[in-house]
């Protein structure tokens, strides 16, 4: 079972959703932090790094003594990342996206492709839940490319990944091959707003969701309204709540905190196992 948790923008709660239906699985629980910009599921973990390894994408260097200045390279990347007038060509490694493709034109195998590292994978234990977590070299953009070697790592029969904010290709990425997304809100107009682009993206990729709203308020008159009309399940409400907001600046789950929450995280994943089978 893979459970993505989103959200059309940051600072909802993704990443509270996430730890905290992990600690209320109570069995093994893989938990992906695709968030590869700023991972921080870990801070709220005591687990040590168990390995971690290097992510490179293969871009290309040119033989000189072999280029004749054709531009078949040039002409064949819709990247600009290798460029040529006529001369032997310029190559702009952070625009390679490592497919290879210039390579494969050559006419004159004056392409070789060596690696660059783009970021690391580390993996990380805390009792039974096993975190995968991606961190990007700074000045590096292929944010999707290391989410795919984080999810390369998933593993055993529950996994919960809590994907990057907004709806762009690092999302897009993180969503596919899920078998259920809970987007996480807030009771806010910009909230709302970003839910449903959020609701949009899911949608396009045919995906089963439901909507968890974080800081609830009774008196919210903008997410509860939007759901009824468009049919939407809500999943659960995690209250605004002072002790909440302190144990997140301490750095510590809410079950730690506040062990009477449990069964609203134990009901949310038990409804959204049971959705997505």
């Amino acid at each position: 079972m893979k459970i993505v948790v989103a959200s059309g923008k940051g600072g909802t709660g993704k990443t509270t959703v996430s730890v905290n239906l992990a600690l209320a699985a109570d069995r093994d629980v893989c938990l992906l932090d695709c968030d590869v910009e700023a991972p921080n599921a870990h801070l709220f973990l005591d687990g040590s790094v168990r390995s971690q390894r290097d992510v490179t994408v293969l871009i290309p260097e040119v033989d000189e003594t072999r280029c004749d200045g054709c531009a078949e390279c040039s002409t064949f990347c819709a990247y600009n990342a290798i460029v040529s007038f006529g001369t032997v060509p310029l190559v702009a490694p952070d625009l390679c996206h490592g497919c290879g493709g210039c390579k494969r034109v050559c006419p004159t195998k004056a392409i070789r492709e060596v690696p660059k590292r783009i970021g690391v994978v580390e993996t990380l234990q805390d009792g039974a839940i096993t975190l995968v977590q991606g961190q990007l070299d700074i000045g590096v953009t292929l944010t999707p490319t290391l989410i795919r070697a984080v999810k390369d790592h998933m593993q055993g029969d529950l996994v919960i990944i809590d994907a990057p904010p907004g709806t762009s290709c690092p999302v897009i990425t993180t969503l596919h091959g899920a078998d259920f997304v809970v987007l996480v809100t807030e009771p806010t107009p910009f909230g709302l707003n970003d839910l449903k682009l959020a609701v949009e993206a899911v949608r396009d990729l045919g995906l089963r969701f439901g909507v968890a709203i974080n800081r609830a308020t009774e008196d919210d008159t903008f997410v509860r309204p939007y759901l009824r009309e468009e049919n939407i399940a809500l999943l659960a409400e995690i209250p605004d709540n002072r002790r909440i907001a302190e144990a997140y600046a301490q750095g510590r789950p809410i079950l730690d905190v506040m062990p009477d929450y449990k069964p609203l995280f134990a009901g949310l994943l038990r409804t959204v196992c049971e959705a997505g089978a």
